[in-house]
């Protein structure tokens, strides 16, 4: 197969939208090192996709924001500075550590949290150990 069915058989597309399999996606990788064509392809093809993908983004109601503000208080939200460039003039004046890019969140949480598959045995071991309670005080 030369370079141009090879690119032409939407094994590309596929790579770039990531529904192949791991064997395909090597393939894929050594034949875009192997074969500057399909590198140039490869490149080509995400570019139109991700334009594509631009383009088509529709942009939430102008009140999710807002409705988002009014829910959280501000108390749980601590802002952050813009990160400074500690390469730049400025940035290397300024002897503070940058600040996390995240926001910090507190909660209060009495609940005790298991892992899905743990909580059969937990309600297992319970049971059981009810059922031996009685038995024991029965006889």
């Amino acid at each position: 197969m030369n370079t141009r069915e090879y690119i032409n058989s939407g094994i590309l597309e596929a790579y770039l939208l990531g529904v192949i399999s791991e064997e395909e996606e090597r393939e894929v990788q050594e034949m875009a090192f192997a074969y500057p064509e399909i590198k140039e392809s490869l490149l080509h093809l995400e570019e139109e996709i991700e334009v594509l993908c631009l383009e088509s983004a529709v942009p939430p109601p102008a009140r999710t924001w807002t409705e988002i503000q009014a829910r959280i208080s501000p108390t749980e939200i601590q802002k952050h500075q813009p990160y400074k460039d500690p390469f730049s003039e400025q940035g290397a004046r300024t002897q503070e550590p940058p600040k996390p890019e995240y926001l910090e969140v507190e909660f209060n949480d009495t609940h005790l949290r298991v892992h899905k598959l743990w909580r059969p045995a937990f309600i297992a071991v319970f049971i059981l150990g009810k059922i031996f309670l009685a038995c024991f005080l029965y006889y």
